[in-house]
């Protein structure tokens, strides 16, 4: 389900709410990313300061003014914390791919949050940034992101680098894709994530 909001549309999950990231968020998102978290991203270093996600907020935020990405705080309906981040942004130099990027705190994880984000996220991407095919990179160990791709109906494209400025060092990932579903497709995503 779509909010109303003029410039950028929030989406409801029976437990979450997915918004374009504020201001107000960068102190939350500097608390949660923690070492653990971290070492899990490319972009993400640690120690992660308020005044890091302020930068971030303000990047992505001009952004998604422009249709090149979607960068969503994900935060609880029932009482307005933030427990992560979700986006999906325009691949550099391929309008038609956008990659998708997740995490949640490690306070908040093994409670099926990202199980119900994505799918929304990833819906809602489709949506607003119209691309043709959205791409994600995970660990090969990390089985968490692993399993978000398998619920996604992500294919697998095999191991590939990505750059890691979090690290200032390229790493190996392996790459998944799904495409741009058909029309009437959306219903069936996000109605398997509420189950």
């Amino acid at each position: 389900m779509v909010v109303d909001s003029p410039a950028l549309p929030a989406v409801e999950t029976p437990r979450l709410r997915l918004r374009c990231a504020e201001p107000r968020d960068a102190h939350a998102l500097a608390a949660m990313m923690s070492e653990t978290v971290s070492r899990r991203l490319a972009s993400w270093p640690v120690p992660y300061t308020p005044s890091m996600a302020l930068d971030r907020i303000a990047g992505v935020r001009m952004a998604a003014a422009q249709r090149r990405s979607l960068p969503l705080v994900m935060e609880r309906r029932a009482d307005g914390v933030v427990v992560g981040w979700i986006s999906v942004s325009r691949a550099p130099g391929d309008e038609a791919t956008a990659l998708l990027t997740y995490w949640l705190g490690e306070g908040y994880q093994g409670r099926g949050y990202m199980r119900e984000a994505a799918p929304a996220a990833l819906a809602a991407a489709f949506e607003q940034l119209d691309v043709a095919r959205v791409r994600a990179a995970v660990q090969g160990d990390n089985a968490a992101s692993l399993a978000v791709v398998d619920l996604l109906g992500m294919t697998p494209l095999g191991e590939g680098r990505i750059w890691c400025p979090a690290r200032g060092r390229e790493e190996t990932c392996l790459w998944f894709e799904t495409p741009r579903p058909v029309a009437g497709a959306r219903l069936a995503v996000v109605t398997a994530a509420a189950g």
